[in-house]
């Protein structure tokens, strides 16, 4: 695949309304915002204004487009990810994870209205959720390498939170260094080239005493991991609309294993598999241990496929151990003061040093 601009990429911004950059933000960046289709540049990056949101012209890397294209796909359908009930559960999972961010000590003494760097905002529904109606007071900056940034600001919009968006690589966010009081980044750095590398470079935009919210993906067992890969790589020559018709059997299958509510049990461990003994529900063991095919009772098959499709789609997903995860904040002088090891993945709360 060749590499694209992001300002070239497929876009729903012609049937949205125009986005208006808060006041805020171009005394923030200390540059005056151009008028629609116009261009400015940030940090000696070239940007346009389309839409009312800044958008990079800078190439991607081909994985990088890839994984671009996908959740600007992805996020654009709007039905598989915002019923009411599924977004409960949405936020129920993220306040597990993360705790309730907005009413800690530690985030009420940044102010009245701290800056918050959403880092991969996609289609805003992490964001909304886990901040809340505090979204109306602090300063909110979402940042998308796709054009699902356009579904966040319509969304915020629709629910009168103000906010700045930007279509950029999240790797050179063109803002200055040591200024942001929050970072979040859920579920994004593994769709980076280098996670690591795209984690330092975002720490450097952390204040001192600032925190980096975020999650990655966990490494799994042997057999998961190889389904993994060779299922993303058979989805990398099919457009979006293809690759989700692709994985429509898999959702299916997950849905009926799910439906069947039996258990089987394991009678040792299979070390050598990362299996463990004990009884288990037959849907749950081929979801950890054969292949992601979510299911929940409660979701529609769409929303199911919503998130098989977001782990499946991208080229760029990579996984980590725990280990590797405290490594990364040690070297970043970032202290852990919330760790949340699940199989899934890796939730960290940390300050900077």
């Amino acid at each position: 695949m060749q590499t694209m601009t992001m300002s070239s990429r497929p876009s729903a911004a012609s049937d949205m309304p125009v986005v208006w950059m808060p006041a805020w933000f171009a005394e923030y960046i200390g540059v005056s915002l151009p008028p629609e289709g116009g261009n400015v540049s940030l940090q000696g990056q070239p940007f346009v204004m389309r839409g009312g949101i800044l958008r990079s012209v800078c190439l991607l890397s081909s994985a990088q487009s890839q994984t671009a294209e996908a959740f600007c796909y992805k996020w654009h359908q709007r039905e598989t990810f915002e019923r009411p009930e599924q977004l409960h559960c949405v936020r129920e999972w993220l306040l597990e994870r993360y705790g309730d961010v907005t009413r800690e000590k530690w985030f009420l003494a940044l102010g009245p209205a701290p800056l918050v760097l959403d880092a991969g905002c996609g289609g805003g529904m992490s964001a909304i959720e886990l901040f809340g109606s505090a979204l109306k007071r602090l300063r909110y900056l979402g940042v998308d390498v796709s054009s699902a940034v356009e579904i966040a600001a319509a969304r915020f919009a629709e629910r009168g939170f103000g906010g700045a968006f930007l279509q950029t690589d999240v790797t050179s966010i063109p803002v200055p260094l040591a200024s942001v009081d929050v970072i979040f980044a859920e579920g994004v750095l593994h769709h980076t080239d280098s996670p690591q590398s795209t984690f330092e470079a975002l720490t450097g935009l952390l204040k001192r005493d600032g925190r980096f919210l975020f999650y990655v993906y966990r490494k799994k067992g042997p057999i998961r991991e190889f389904t993994d890969d060779y299922i993303r790589e058979k989805l990398q020559t099919l457009a979006p609309e293809a690759a989700w018709q692709a994985l429509l059997p898999l959702t299916r299958l997950g849905k009926v294993l799910g439906e069947l509510n039996v258990e089987i049990e394991v009678p040792e461990p299979i070390d050598m598999l990362r299996i463990p003994a004990g009884r288990i529900n037959l849907q749950r063991f081929f979801y950890w241990h054969v292949a992601k095919a979510f299911y929940r009772a409660d979701y529609t098959l769409d929303e199911m496929q919503h998130i098989n499709f977001d782990w499946y789609a991208p080229k760029n997903a990579h996984r980590y151990t725990p280990e590797e995860v405290r490594a990364w904040c040690a070297k970043a002088g970032l202290i852990i003061e919330r760790e949340r090891i699940e199989e899934s993945g890796i939730t960290i709360i940390a300050k900077k040093a």
